[in-house]
């Protein structure tokens, strides 16, 4: 699973560098969306940017089968599991140091997608609003 996970992730830098595979989204598409408080906008439909999309339709059956695992296995490890555990310690801070103020900044791929940092605060009973850009805090 590693070696293929290592291929497809250099298949697809590679075609990305040639120009033959196209990011569907620019960064200022990035910035629009979360300025906007929209990040689960059509643009974020593979829950992130940041793990490789190993699933492809010209695979063969066995390697399309090892792609879902790898896919879900990195879901869940690199993005769920991380931000549960960066909405615990925001929750910790906040229970702990009632009387203090805080500011967290978190890069957006933390808010793209499902159980994001946002969702795991509000299951914690948190209310969390967005901010837009140039609004006074």
């Amino acid at each position: 699973q590693v070696v293929f996970a290592l291929n497809q992730t250099l298949l697809q830098q590679e075609s990305l560098r040639a120009g033959s595979l196209q990011i569907p989204y620019t960064t200022e598409d990035l910035i629009k969306h979360y300025n906007c408080g929209d990040l689960s906008s059509i643009i974020f439909n593979h829950d992130t940017s940041q793990v490789p999309n190993f699933i492809n339709a010209t695979l063969p059956a066995h390697e399309r089968t090892t792609a879902q695992e790898i896919d879900s296995y990195f879901r869940q490890e690199l993005i769920y599991k991380r931000n549960e555990r960066m909405g615990r310690r925001v929750k910790d801070l906040l229970e702990e140091r009632p009387d203090k103020s805080f500011f967290f900044a978190f890069g957006a791929g933390h808010f793209m997608g499902n159980n994001t940092v946002i969702d795991v605060l509000r299951r914690e009973g948190y209310e969390v609003e967005h901010t837009p850009a140039g609004q006074a805090i």
